[in-house]
């Protein structure tokens, strides 16, 4: 998504849990939230969002590894909110599970994005997640997320 310069100052303050940064934040919508539990979010990929020219030229379809980092940016959103503001983690997608596409993402359909904790041994997260449209399913797997050592956190801006 293109946003504009206030366009994208909201979505840093809502999303302000997620390590990346525009044009890598692929969540548009903090809609619900159990810190450190889960989180549901959402998502639209406009018509002009130049991943489309390429996949696919007159069919376009929003990538799986796209809509994949979408859910794992959800995953993220629950983890990093159960930690206090001035100490919330950085979390690293660190495996990715039975994952499977059951239908397409198409440029300008809201997609809803789901991650709930089911398990956490040490400082691995994981999460079963589910991309619908509607009440369409149409992905969802599991994602391990790892809580990253500051050292190798990015710095942000």
């Amino acid at each position: 998504m293109r946003s504009t310069r206030s366009q994208l100052s909201t979505i840093n303050s809502q999303l302000s849990f997620l390590p990346q940064r525009p044009p890598f934040v692929f969540v548009r919508r903090l809609l619900r939230c159990q810190p450190g539990e889960s989180a549901e979010c959402a998502t639209t990929f406009p018509a002009t969002d130049p991943i489309f020219a390429g996949h696919f030229p007159g069919n376009p379809l929003v990538p799986g590894v796209i809509l994949t980092e979408a859910l794992a940016q959800t995953a993220g959103i629950a983890a990093a909110s159960g930690f206090p503001g001035n100490a919330r983690p950085f979390f690293l997608l660190s495996a990715i599970q039975k994952m499977k596409f059951f239908g397409p993402a198409r440029p300008e359909e809201e997609i809803f994005l789901k991650a709930a904790r089911v398990g956490r041994v040490g400082d691995l997260w994981q999460f079963d997640v589910r991309a619908e449209i509607g009440a369409r399913l149409i992905a969802e797997g599991q994602l391990v997320l790892n809580l990253a050592s500051k050292s190798s956190a990015p710095e942000l801006e």
